[in-house]
This record gives structure tokens, C-alpha cells and sequence, in this order.
């Protein structure tokens, strides 16, 4: 059975780093009760474990899968990430009682979620080892959530581990008191090769579709995972590589914007309307849905409150899953511009997109490396207005109009 890190793909010097803050961390438990405790604040940076680690790295470089390794590896009764003891093995089956995992369904992490947290996280560990909290895109946390996550930071109780994940340690991911009190462990994005074996491998994936998956997704693990098993990823991979060739006239950049958007919301509604009708189903019956008895009624009447609740964070959610969507497809698209560009200019380079080769080919021609730019950075320029909370659809309509215009 492979270890906690064999997922973590083509992150040797991380992985390097992670094992030996692991085995700093099962010394300090090791250590007599009462005697000289072993340092646990960072300061040796080559072993030393500390109690906050910030991971960061492109989309797709495996920020979440580098911070459960680790958190497995802590949780090791042999302080390695073997991935067969029972602590690494619920720690990445996510049923381990002392690891707590925060995933943003929404477009924020609220402060009220986040005092929570702390609070359940200043416990003593369950099983004698270490409490660790895992915030999955904490660049999400709003300014009070960030706030009280800080207090926790800087006075930490003595078996808690914070590990967050953000793209960058740049202010705009992560504020600036935060990082001055994490290790960062940089990753870096990997390699088609490496994403391609992990697939082989780990699900069963052909080679030849491994290679293009990963090839096509810029070595992007959980996406050339999704394009290699899903076909109507692959459909709305396609249907996105052939806007370039529908934007014909002003009618056609609105109407292309419209099917992308529209794409988008249809990807997004399917990825959380089960969650949300078990979501619903769940609270209705807590609050005694159906009941007859004596209170039934002002029960339901109080319930109306808890039910707008819900369907406020449902909402937050379909609306991060839609720009995820639509963030998919832009990148897609700009990849598709980046090959045109490579040709226009004679970089000796593989192109991403070796389906649509000839089409970038035609786009270099036509355009001239000058046009080819000007489009990629029209992409671009799309995905940082919706970043900055500009309506998709207004986004999208510029963007296709630049397209168009070149």
C-alpha cells in the first residue's frame, strides 16, 4: 500500500520537508513527561515542526492533497505517513476524530464558521497525538474570519496544527500577520509526465488518455482526472475549443457568450443539487417536518428562519460553483490562445491542446502574434473582472467581443 504522500505528485523537496517536520512531531510526543521537550516552534528549518503551515502553489500543484498528507503523517502512530496505520488511514479517509477539514462551499469563509472552529480545535486530541484544523482555499477567509483565526494562531494551544492552503502568501491570498506566524511550503505545478503516471496507477486510467489528459489540463491533477473519466467534461471541453471558430460577427461573440454562461450554470446545478435537496431533506426533518403532534405548527413557524439560512449558503455555493465552471472552461480557452501564440511565434514548445493543433495553427496565421496576444490577454482579463466580483455574464460579453474584434 503506498504512503500518505504518494498522491502529492512531482513534490519531492515538499514531501522531503513534510517527512521530517513528521518525525520532529513524533519526537516531541516521544519525549518524556516532564524532561527537556523537544522545540516545536519552527526555528530549525530544516526538521523543525512548528504549529502553522501555510501551503501554496498554482491551481492544480496539490495544496489540499499536500496538507491531509501531512496531516496523516501527524497523526502516524510510526511518525512517517506509512498509509497503513489507522491514523494515516482515517486521516485521508476523512473519518478521523482529531482532523478537522474546513472546504468553502460558499464564496467566503465566514468569521462565525471560523470562531467555531477555533474553538473545537483548542481541545485536547482524542487520540494522544495532535489536533489539526485543514482550511482548504484559505485565501477565502474574510477579514473577521482572518482575524480569529489569527488569535488562534498566535497563542495556539500546545497539540494544535493549523494548515492552510492558499495560492500565494501575497496579501490579496493571505494576510500579512498570518504569514509571518506559518512555515510556507511552497509547491510547484507538475509536470504532464508525472500527472499522467499518477492516473496509470492510482485509477486505473489508460496511458494514452493519461498523457492527453494531462497534457491538455497543464498538469492540473484533479482536472486531467475529471477529463480523463468524465465524457461530459470532455463535451464541455470541446464545446469550448470550438468558440474560437464561431465568432463570426457582433450576434455571434453575444451568442457564444450565452451558450459559455449558460454551460456553466448547467455544470454547476448538477454538481450541487443533490447536496442540496439532502441538505434541505435533512434540516426539515431535524426540525420535525410532517409532525402532528401537540407544537408542530409554531415548530414549523420558528423553522422558517433556519430554512432561509440554508438556502442562503445554497445559494453562496451555486454561485461558486459556477464561476469554478466558468474559471475551468476560461482556462481552457486561454490555453487555446497560448497555442496560437506559441506558433505565431516560432516558440519550440508543445502545444496543450493537441486536438485542436490545426485550428491554433489557422489562429496564428490569421492573427499574427500580435492578434494572437491581444486574445489571450482578452481571456485573461475575463477571468481577473470575475475575480473581482464583475457578473460573469458582463465579463464573458466583453471578452467574446474582443475576441471577435482581436
Amino acid at each position: 500500500m503506498p504512503d500518505a504522500f504518494a498522491d502529492l505528485v512531482g513534490q519531492d523537496e515538499a514531501v522531503d520537508t513534510l517527512r521530517r517536520a513528521a518525525a520532529a512531531a513524533a519526537a516531541v510526543l516521544r519525549a518524556p513527561q516532564g524532561g527537556p521537550q523537544p522545540a516545536v516552534n519552527g526555528t530549525d528549518p530544516g526538521a523543525g515542526m512548528t504549529h502553522a503551515w501555510i501551503f501554496t502553489g498554482p491551481p492544480g500543484s496539490g495544496r489540499s492533497v499536500a496538507a491531509r498528507a501531512f496531516a496523516a503523517a501527524l497523526q502516524c502512530v510510526h511518525g512517517t505517513g506509512c498509509g497503513q496505520c489507522p491514523g494515516c488511514h482515517t486521516t485521508l479517509a476523512g473519518t478521523h476524530a482529531d482532523v478537522r477539514l474546513v472546504v468553502p462551499d460558499g464564496l467566503s469563509i465566514g468569521v462565525n464558521e471560523m470562531r467555531a472552529l477555533v474553538l473545537r480545535a483548542a481541545s485536547t486530541p482524542s487520540g494522544g497525538r495532535w489536533q489539526v484544523v485543514i482550511i482548504e482555499d484559505a485565501d477565502r477567509l474574510t477579514e473577521a474570519a482572518g482575524n480569529a483565526l489569527l488569535k488562534a494562531v498566535e497563542e495556539p494551544p500546545p497539540r494544535t496544527v493549523f494548515l492552510l492552503c492558499t495560492p500565494s502568501t501575497h496579501p490579496d491570498d493571505i494576510s500579512v500577520t498570518i504569514r509571518s506566524r506559518c512555515r510556507v511550503v511552497p509547491l510547484v505545478q507538475p509536470v504532464p509526465e508525472a500527472v499522467a503516471e499518477v492516473l496509470v496507477r492510482r485509477d486505473g486510467i489508460a496511458p494514452d488518455v493519461a498523457r492527453w489528459a494531462a497534457a491538455a489540463t497543464q498538469g492540473h491533477v484533479g482536472r486531467a482526472r475529471r477529463l480523463a473519466s468524465d465524457p461530459q467534461a470532455r463535451a464541455r471541453r470541446e464545446a469550448v475549443l470550438a468558440v474560437p471558430r464561431r465568432l463570426t460577427s457582433v450576434g455571434a461573440a453575444f451568442d457564444a457568450a450565452s451558450a459559455l454562461i449558460e454551460a456553466a450554470e448547467a455544470e454547476a446545478e448538477a454538481t450541487v443539487v443533490e447536496v442540496d435537496a439532502a441538505e434541505r431533506a435533512a434540516l426539515e426533518t431535524a426540525l420535525g417536518a410532517g409532525g402532528t403532534g401537540r407544537g408542530a405548527a409554531s415548530a414549523a413557524r420558528g423553522s422558517a428562519g433556519q430554512l432561509k439560512e440554508l438556502e442562503r449558503r445554497q445559494k453562496s455555493r451555486a454561485t461558486r460553483a459556477q464561476r469554478d465552471a466558468l474559471d475551468r472552461a476560461l482556462v481552457d480557452l486561454a490555453a487555446f490562445y497560448r497555442d496560437a501564440l506559441t506558433i505565431a511565434i516560432g516558440a519550440p514548445v508543445a502545444p496543450v491542446h493537441t486536438d485542436t493543433a490545426e485550428l491554433a495553427d489557422a489562429g496564428a496565421r490569421n492573427w499574427q502574434p500580435e492578434g494572437a496576444l491581444r486574445r489571450l490577454e482578452a481571456v485573461l482579463a475575463c477571468r481577473t473582472a470575475i475575480e473581482a466580483n464583475v457578473k460573469p455574464r458582463i465579463a464573458v460579453e466583453a471578452m467574446m467581443l474582443a475576441l471577435w474584434k482581436g
